[in-house]
């Protein structure tokens, strides 16, 4: 699903067709996403192995607000990514927090670069996640802090509260319509039902509450104003360690996306057996439509061939003289038949032309 997919895809589609080109290509793009995204990409015609990209993006811990320069444990992340392609230059472009150098004559045109383009069109996951990964790699840290505003995508912020042994995420949700709402709050009652059960000990711990958690007292209004309530999860150091620290960035990141591609399809369910039922709760009143329609409609006899019926309802003497009527017929068309072998006899024998002898002869001399 595209809604889930790390890397941008209409970066990607620019980086292929860059890399992809027969001939030498002049390219100056600008891609927005998520109105808060902006993507820049110059290629020139001539050095065509090498693209800029440049990337504005707002920092997960800042909101909407953007940051001059990116820290440096997030560009060595990116450097990390592929560091023969990719080269970070110094100072970025103006207006841009990240300018990458792309050599385009060090990826193999095969099946793998599609893959190797992917990885790079996802820089911005890239650098969201590197910054949250910092902040949840201090889960063993002594100490409490003020709640940690995040924003991955607008009109979708979260906070992390750091807490002993623990870190706490808090999802406030809201839906525009009504039934969204329904849906929605009855899905975060079996999460943390199921959530909490012995089966998904080692998940994190779920909590779903109609009022703000107390950790976020002192928040904006605006934050914590709500129709579906607070969803919290508790990420200790088992979901940390390892790979399960990319597991646990990415359903952090992704956890709206997941809730509102879940009551969307549920809200196309619902509607379909809803069409369906009423279909079947209609089909005996259109039944008996038709059978009034069919009492009302004058019976029609049955109409069998007519020559077959003139047949059954003559007489004996009338169905003889047909007979002869047809063997009358029969004969003539047999007289009318022409047999071309009896003329050219007739012909040969009465008029034969009669033989005349040459009048002038010759004689041979001797």
């Amino acid at each position: 699903m595209a809604c889930f997919e790390r890397a941008s895809p209409a970066l990607r589609e620019i980086l292929l067709k860059i890399h992809r080109a027969e001939r030498p290509v002049e390219i100056d793009y600008h891609v927005h996403e998520f109105g808060s995204v902006h993507y820049h990409v110059q290629c020139s015609a001539s050095d065509p192995h090498c693209a800029y990209l440049s990337l504005s993006t707002p920092l997960l811990s800042r909101g909407l607000t953007f940051s001059s320069h990116l820290p440096e444990h997030i560009l060595e992340t990116v450097n990390g990514v592929f560091p023969r392609i990719i080269e970070t230059i110094e100072p970025s472009q103006e207006g841009y927090q990240l300018t990458l150098k792309l050599d385009f004559s060090r990826i193999p045109h095969s099946k793998a670069s599609t893959k190797i383009i992917t990885e790079i069109s996802s820089v911005r996951a890239v650098i969201l996640s590197s910054h949250l990964k910092e902040i949840l790699t201090k889960v063993d840290s002594n100490g409490m802090y003020k709640p940690i505003k995040l924003v991955y995508r607008p009109s979708e912020p979260f906070f992390l509260i750091k807490q002993q042994a623990k870190i706490t995420a808090v999802f406030p949700m809201r839906f525009k319509e009504n039934e969204d709402v329904v849906i929605a709050t009855s899905f975060f009652q079996e999460l943390a039902d199921v959530g909490n059960s012995e089966k998904c000990r080692k998940a994190p711990r779920c909590i779903w509450s109609p009022i703000p958690p107390p950790e976020l007292r002192g928040e904006s209004i605006e934050d914590l104003c709500t129709n579906c309530g607070f969803v919290t999860f508790d990420i200790t150091s088992r979901h940390v360690e390892g790979k399960n620290l990319d597991k646990t960035v990415w359903n952090l990141l992704n956890f709206y996306t997941f809730v509102k591609y879940y009551v969307k399809s549920t809200r196309g369910f619902i509607q379909r057996r809803m069409r369906l039922r009423l279909e079947k709760l209609i089909r005996p009143l259109h039944d008996d439509v038709d059978v009034d329609q069919e009492d009302r409609r004058p019976e029609k006899k049955a109409k069998g061939c007519k020559r077959v019926k003139k047949w059954i309802n003559a007489s004996k003497s009338k169905i003889v003289r047909k007979r002869r009527k047809l063997m009358n017929k029969i004969k003539r068309i047999r007289f009318r038949i022409k047999i071309h072998s009896f003329v050219g006899r007739f012909r040969r024998r009465w008029l034969k032309l009669p033989k005349f002898s040459r009048v002038t002869r010759y004689i041979k001399l001797e």
